[in-house]
């Protein structure tokens, strides 16, 4: 019985398949997908957009706080790999970050806790912040304030035991460990 090629014509149509799909995943890992780049804006957020009273801010922070740790969260289960050089998460959602600012006037940013600071960007810089550190070291949930006509929110982000791989290399307890998220937003004028 002569043999059929049937098989040596599958294998080398799948190879070509393999190999792309291989590329591809090493692309993926080595060259990470980037946000576009934001149009040039000259002009401010619209004012009608702020926040009319301090319990309106307070629902907008607690939504925006809840999607970011949700974010991270997933974004730290499905698309992280230690061993592997691509950004960190909460250095992605930084980029979110600058946009809300820009957009909205929403500032956010990272807060270290009670673990290392990945960043010197990370550390309590204000005296909100500082507070904020206290508060939220104790096991509070939230810490906010209301000054000069802005609403200013800093909640925990739970640490992970795969994040205190890094922001606590040499625990010597199980205690949980917290970073914070500020979050801060101007107040329509009269509040």
């Amino acid at each position: 019985m002569v043999p059929t090629m049937k098989k040596p014509v599958i294998f080398l149509c799948f190879l070509p398949g393999l190999l792309w799909i291989c590329q591809a995943q090493q692309e993926r890992i080595l060259n990470p997908l980037q946000a576009e780049k934001p149009e040039k804006k000259t002009e401010q957020h619209d004012p009608k957009s702020l926040p009319a009273t301090v319990d309106e801010a307070r629902i907008r922070a607690k939504i925006l706080h809840e999607t970011i740790h949700g974010s991270l969260q997933v974004m730290h289960r499905d698309f992280f790999l230690e061993d592997e050089s691509i950004a960190i998460p909460s250095h992605s959602l930084e980029d979110v970050f600058k946009e809300l600012d820009r957009e909205y006037g929403i500032k956010v940013r990272w807060l270290a806790v009670n673990a290392k600071a990945m960043s010197i960007d990370n550390e309590p810089v204000t005296d909100f912040e500082k507070e904020a550190v206290k508060v939220l070291s104790t096991g509070k949930p939230v810490y906010e304030q209301v000054a000069d006509r802005k609403f200013q929110f800093a909640g925990s982000i739970r640490l992970a035991s795969q994040c205190l791989k890094c922001h606590l290399p040499r625990r010597t307890s199980n205690q949980d460990r917290v970073a914070g998220l500020v979050i801060s937003m101007p107040l329509k004028k009269g509040n």
